[in-house]
């Protein structure tokens, strides 16, 4: 269905070219002429979100492959390093994390609205089918790639969906052995994702150009669910549909922004900031919000194979979806029985994904299992008669006459809302703690302003320097970082002195391991103290490893009022949270009771106490403010580039509204002719809708 090009190249080298490889001509009938329904709302848009969100991911995912070491002993530290040592690598980063939930995001509304509209229908199963194994590849090369930071919840996530393939009869222990290189999740582990990770992308977007292919040979569907019927139903591609989808792109990137700049771990995992650790087995292992849905389905079956098999057939029912309805109609608009139970569907869709976040133990299994026979009965039972028994709404007689009664503004509203819920949804942390959580303190460093006090920095790094660093290292900080823009405010030469008095080995001419004192560029060195039983742990992302589930509707509202200080306050309250356990508690021997810290029983004695750190500065020296002044400097240690990334998230909110304000009123202006109601009503041909 691509439009009659009229392409005619400008210069001698354009028509040589053409005459031997036309593919000017191609993009100018597929991109500039194609004919597009001219109803097409702004759910038509997140196709081209996704064309885009998927060149952000492949683009950025080169570049931090650059810098990434797929090894075991080395993938958390290399990460880390990329954040704080490689130029802007910390906004590679978190685009790349972020923008993996965002293209999830634009994937699911994308498919929403293909289910309500019914672009599965015929002539459109190919392209229906495409998008479902689009689907599965993004779900597949989404898996490896949470598996290389190589955190607690990347290893045991590894783990678990690994070992699902053990279920198979026969071939399923072969498999798993296959998959990890070995007997456990180790190094070959690793290097087997990092592959893959990095190949399927590549496999995605040539998936993507046969998706665009069957588009247009089929043509697209839109909101009435009629086929074009004259050129009055259609509008050129470009510049008509273009400016609209870069208008919807310019205000998704907004959203994108919000979270890469000012609340980029809000869609992460606090374990995630833990090295792997094969001996330590997480509280609540769960997966990202984007698999939770799935993740319920699989564990609401008592059985392994049951319910691996209901995780894959969860996906395959997609694809057999153009024969499963059997209405005539397509779009959902003009059937209401479909709509009710429609939105029972994605209600369901959403409420798989919450408790696919919770613990798998009573009444969150048995309303699992009630959703998740919904999920299939709604594709295997309720199209397939509504068919039969449903009366549809009149259709219009064509696009043109319909494009002005409906605008399909309310319809989907609900559905974006409900996946933003999702896309919210807590996962259980390790702090959590429902009868004691940690209170809120004021941070200078909070909000999308929010700057680090260096008077607070310096004392908390003195209270480090004194207290902390004989048991606990800040290993992945270097002190260069102390004199670094938005660190602590030291000169280079206080940073050389300080350096200098820490002491290295390093080999000399004759390979002899010499002391040598320290520089800037070292990194900090590890504790003086050593423990034989447990080693404490490092402290240079502590802030971003500890957390605690705020609950509904708290964790709604953080999302917009860009709370994450979870980790602060919780240091703050364990510092201060020693007390005498109280009668009955049995505490294991050597171990402290803390009201704030899970199960209570804590083996470190309090660090802190008033008088311990004298302060220069008249600043009080007691324990709430040692506690809040360490805090403080850890959380500078855990990102050192904070003040930077709301710097520029500020500059690129600027202009992203102002883009968005100036690509919609351009839109206005371009679509008036088409859109306005008067000229339809008085008959006139609008200009723009011939093709």
């Amino acid at each position: 269905m691509s439009g009659q090009s009229t392409y005619q190249p400008k210069n001698s080298f354009l028509r040589w070219l053409e005459r031997r490889l036309p593919i000017g001509g191609l993009v100018h009938s597929s991109f500039v002429v194609y004919p597009t329904p001219r109803n097409l709302n702004y759910w038509w848009t997140f196709g081209a979100i996704l064309a885009f969100m998927l060149a952000v991911q492949i683009v950025t995912g080169i570049v931090l492959a650059m810098h990434y070491t797929p090894h075991i002993d080395h993938a958390f530290n290399s990460v880390e390093q990329i954040m704080r040592d490689v130029n802007y690598g910390w906004l590679l980063r978190y685009l790349h994390s972020n923008g993996a939930s965002m293209f999830f995001l634009a994937a699911y509304i994308h498919a929403f609205r293909g289910l309500y509209y019914g672009s599965y229908k015929e002539p459109r199963e190919v392209l229906w089918i495409l998008g479902v194994i689009l689907l599965l590849l993004m779900i597949m090369t989404g898996f490896m790639g949470y598996v290389l930071p190589w955190g607690q919840m990347s290893f045991w996530a590894a783990t678990v969906i690994t070992n699902l393939f053990s279920a198979i009869p026969g071939v399923g222990e072969t498999i798993v052995t296959w998959l990890w290189g070995g007997y456990a999740v180790g190094n070959p582990t690793l290097n087997r994702f990092y592959s893959l990770h990095y190949l399927l992308p590549f496999v995605i977007a040539g998936v993507v150009v046969l998706h665009i292919w069957a588009l247009h040979v089929a043509g697209q569907n839109n909101p009435t669910g009629i086929e074009p019927q004259s050129e009055k139903d259609t509008v050129a591609f470009t510049p008509y549909a273009t400016i609209k989808d870069t208008v919807g792109l310019a205000v998704f990137l907004i959203l994108f922004a919000w979270f890469v700049f000012y609340i980029p771990n809000y869609l992460g995992h606090s374990d995630n900031y833990i090295p792997a650790n094969p001996q330590v087995t997480p509280t609540h292992i769960v997966p990202e919000w984007y698999y939770l849905p799935f993740y319920a389905i699989l564990r609401a079956i008592p059985n392994k194979l049951g319910g691996v098999m209901a995780l894959g057939a969860s996906i395959v029912v997609l694809a057999f979806l153009p024969w499963l309805d059997t209405s005539r109609v397509r779009s959902g608009r003009y059937r209401p029985l479909f709509r009710f139970f429609f939105w029972v569907f994605v209600l369901a869709c959403i409420g798989l994904g919450w408790l696919g976040s919770k613990p798998a133990e009573g009444y969150y299994v048995w309303a699992a299992r009630a959703l998740t026979i919904y999920y299939f009965v709604y594709f295997l039972v309720i199209l397939p008669v509504l068919g039969f028994i449903e009366t549809p709404s009149p259709l219009p007689k064509s696009i043109s006459a319909d494009v002005l009664a409906h605008r399909g503004k309310i319809a989907m509203v609900a559905l974006a809302l409900g996946l933003t819920a999702l896309l919210a949804t807590p996962s259980p942390t390790l702090a959590a703690d429902e009868e004691m959580s940690p209170p809120r303190n004021q941070w200078s460093f909070a909000g999308p302003a929010g700057l680090f006090d260096r008077g607070q920095l310096q004392r908390g790094f003195k209270v480090f320097k004194d207290v902390c660093q004989n048991c606990h290292g800040i290993q992945l900080l270097s002190f260069r970082n102390l004199s670094e823009p938005g660190g602590l405010g030291f000169t280079p030469a206080q940073v050389a002195v300080l350096a200098a008095e820490y002491t290295y080995k390093e080999p000399n001419d004759q390979g002899e391991l010499v002391d040598r004192k320290g520089r800037p560029a070292d990194h900090f060195p590890p504790p003086t103290l050593r423990f034989p039983t447990a080693t404490p742990p490092d402290l240079s992302v502590i802030v971003k490893a500890r957390s605690y589930e705020r609950g509904f509707p708290w964790f709604i509202v953080d999302m917009f009022t860009q709370y994450q200080e979870q980790g602060a306050d919780y240091l703050v309250a364990l510092l201060k949270g020693y007390e005498n356990a109280p009668p009955g508690v049995q505490l294991p021997q050597g171990a402290m009771y803390n009201k704030f810290f899970p199960g209570h029983a804590i083996a470190m004695p309090p660090p802190l106490s008033d008088g311990r750190v004298e302060y220069t500065d008249g600043t009080p020296a007691t324990l709430d403010q040692y506690a809040k002044d360490v805090t403080a400097f850890l959380a500078w240690a855990a990102e050192p580039h904070l003040e930077a990334r709301k710097r520029l998230g500020m500059q690129v909110f600027i202009f992203l509204i102002v883009l968005a304000g100036l690509l919609y009123l351009t839109k206005k202006k371009l679509w008036h002719e088409v859109e306005e109601p008067a000229e339809v009503a008085r008959g006139q041909d609008p200009r723009g809708t011939a093709v």
